[in-house]
């Protein structure tokens, strides 16, 4: 499998270490403006690339793949605003994109896990549901894209919470997303319920990328050969 990298950091070069582990091809890497020039004819023999570029590039990158009929694997997160939009672009060109705010296995169960403990705590307004994440200096948004669909999930459950906010206060309608920075750091999500008399805490750690690498090649080799919108949930036994 040729495979083009857009954007080419930590994870870039994790995804290509797990990339020629399984005996693929990296055809091009883009990672400035500029790269599109020198890389393009390359670019244009992939049978897939993997964007972990950055929010502001994200969406043209996607763009270019489906212009050019490549299938394409987004871990980059920080644009869904704009994902209406792209999952109706790639629909109407019949083009095919898989995307995840986190490719890790062990992530894609806490999600599940999260959503069990929020079922169970609806109800139980003695306890204040809050998130803390935590991440490596370089990385763009804030709060991670895990900690958003940990918030969401956490909304859909809870009768009491109607959004979330990215700080700390005592709104009790607001979810509380703390998000810290820290050198070197690959990802900690935390989920705590609070009463006056305990605690009940969900936490995921990350000990390093090639989980999340492995998560993407993986997708990647799915993907191939489809076409449509796709998730973790598809290739995972998670309903």
């Amino acid at each position: 499998m040729k495979i083009a990298l857009l954007g080419y950091g930590k994870m870039g070069e994790q995804l290509e270490i797990v990339a020629l582990e399984r005996k693929h091809e990296i055809v091009a890497y883009i990672d400035e403006t500029d790269d599109w020039k020198n890389f393009y004819p390359d670019f244009m023999k992939a049978d897939v690339a993997i964007d972990f570029s950055t929010p502001n590039a994200v969406v043209e990158n996607i763009y270019k793949c489906f212009e050019h009929n490549i299938p394409v694997v987004v871990g980059t997160t920080g644009w869904y605003e704009r994902l209406d939009e792209v999952k109706q672009k790639c629909v109407e060109m019949n083009q095919s994109l898989f995307y995840a705010t986190n490719f890790s296995l062990g992530v894609n169960l806490f999600f599940e896990l999260n959503r069990i403990l929020a079922q169970l705590m609806n109800g139980y307004e003695q306890y204040d549901v809050s998130i803390e994440e935590t991440h490596h200096t370089a990385k763009k948004d804030s709060p991670s894209g895990t900690a958003i669909v940990l918030a969401n999930d956490i909304i859909k459950y809870l009768s009491h919470k109607e959004t979330w906010i990215n700080e700390i206060n005592d709104v009790k309608s607001e979810l509380s997303i703390k998000s810290q920075r820290i050198e070197d750091n690959i990802g900690t999500h935390i989920v705590t319920y609070s009463s006056a008399m305990d605690q009940i805490e969900i936490k995921h750690t990350s000990i390093n990328r090639k989980a999340f690498a492995q998560g993407a090649i993986t997708a990647a080799e799915w993907i191939i050969g489809k076409k449509g919108v796709f998730n973790m949930k598809d290739i995972i036994n998670i309903k």
